[in-house]
């Protein structure tokens, strides 16, 4: 009778066990942050026919229908990466469309996903009408001030309770952490930054709220961004985190440290941080660029595209080997981050295909072209099995 409850016992640990998805970093990493993922209007269509396809460099399949179950399986967290962006969602004043929105909304909470939003204010695909009048001339401050409440209160209230995060300003420091000289900075200088978190916080005060930005690695960008919020939560400011966005290149071997400095630098300030846009680029990097700044564009050359037949095996080592030590050191800090966000499902759908350079083939993100999972990301749940 021993024998036989010993072997019902194990059966059932063994039954039970199994019934958790063991090989995603969303399981493995549970108890230490959540694990997010950028999704595509053509991932929440799910068209088989691909009628509506989008345009990106190494494209497989314009059948999309299967990533969102791997996309529910793997991940925990999702954000849009365009439909609610100022110029999808409020491309006239007074005009507003959530169509794509609350379909992405809609599906990502039927599937019990948690939903950043991206994003409310941000200089880059704004709306052009947005600070201009009827003449064609920038609006006053006070004009700006008032579209800015209009349009935050307007989104937020309309998705209040199903979205449970906001990045509500975004990109809003130069790599040397001074203010972006963006038309809002213009305008009202660095006003419109806390005030736009007062408006969002008003609009949804269960909502998260975050501040988002590329180039946090580098020390001048992350100090000057912290030394600019770090009074403003000293006074009460109701932001949540600071995210970094974390568009890594391979060629440099400084981010351990770089993002490390950064972490302690943001926890300083009061806040946690998060990583919102992560993925690593194999390719050559054009005249040393850097960031995410989508104005950026240079010409195709074939000697910047060299890995059209796919990697070798020594080039993803060092893939695999660059993430182990990334995942590493991010465990040590695990207690500071929030969030640990890809962008982008994979390979097939990245922007890096044709960022900073149209029609290369890169290799960045967590999944193959054909949606298999890559190898490293079995020795990252090692880290923690």
């Amino acid at each position: 009778m021993k024998f036989f409850k010993l072997v019902v016992f194990i059966l059932v640990v063994t039954v039970s066990g199994s019934a958790f998805p063991q090989t995603t970093l969303k399981y493995a990493y549970r108890d230490y942050w959540y694990t997010g993922v950028s999704v595509n209007q053509w991932q929440v269509e799910a068209d088989p026919t691909g009628t509506n396809a989008h345009d990106v460099t190494g494209l497989v399949s314009t059948d999309q229908t299967k990533d969102w179950d791997i996309i529910v399986k793997n991940f925990n967290w999702v954000v849009a990466e365009n439909c609610m962006k100022c110029e999808v969602i409020h491309p006239e004043e007074g005009v507003y469309d959530f169509t794509l929105a609350d379909q992405f909304v809609d599906k990502a909470k039927a599937a019990g996903l948690k939903v950043l939003g991206h994003c409310l204010i941000w200089h880059s695909q704004c709306a052009p009408w947005f600070h201009y009048d009827k003449q064609g001339k920038l609006v006053s401050k006070e004009v700006l001030k008032k579209r800015i409440r209009e349009h935050i209160y307007t989104i937020v209230h309309h998705f209040r309770g199903r979205i449970d995060a906001w990045d509500v300003v975004n990109e809003a420091f130069e790599d040397d952490g001074t203010p972006r000289k963006s038309l809002f900075y213009d305008i009202m200088g660095t006003d419109y930054i806390p005030l736009a978190f007062q408006y969002a916080h008003e609009a949804d005060p269960n909502a998260q709220l975050y501040y988002n930005d590329f180039s946090m690695n580098k020390a001048a960008k992350v100090e000057g961004v912290c030394r600019f919020f770090s009074p403003l939560i000293s006074q009460g400011l109701p932001i949540t985190a600071i995210g970094m966005q974390g568009h890594l290149i391979l060629e440099n071997n400084h981010y351990v440290e770089q993002y490390e400095h950064a972490i302690n630098t943001i926890a300083s300030t009061g806040v946690p941080t998060f990583f919102s846009e992560l993925d690593l680029s194999v390719l050559p990097n054009p005249f040393g660029f850097s960031g995410a700044n989508i104005s950026d564009i240079f010409a195709y050359r074939p000697e910047m595209d060299p890995y059209k037949n796919g990697l070798s095996k020594e080039l993803e080592k060092q893939v695999e080997d660059f993430w182990v030590s990334f995942y590493k050191m991010l465990l040590r800090h695990h207690k500071d981050i929030l969030r640990v966000n890809f962008w982008c499902l994979n390979d097939a759908n990245s922007w890096r295909n044709d960022f900073p350079i149209k029609g290369r083939t890169d290799y960045a993100t967590l999944f193959d072209r054909q949606n298999r999972p890559k190898p490293f990301i079995k020795k990252l749940i090692e880290l923690v099995k």
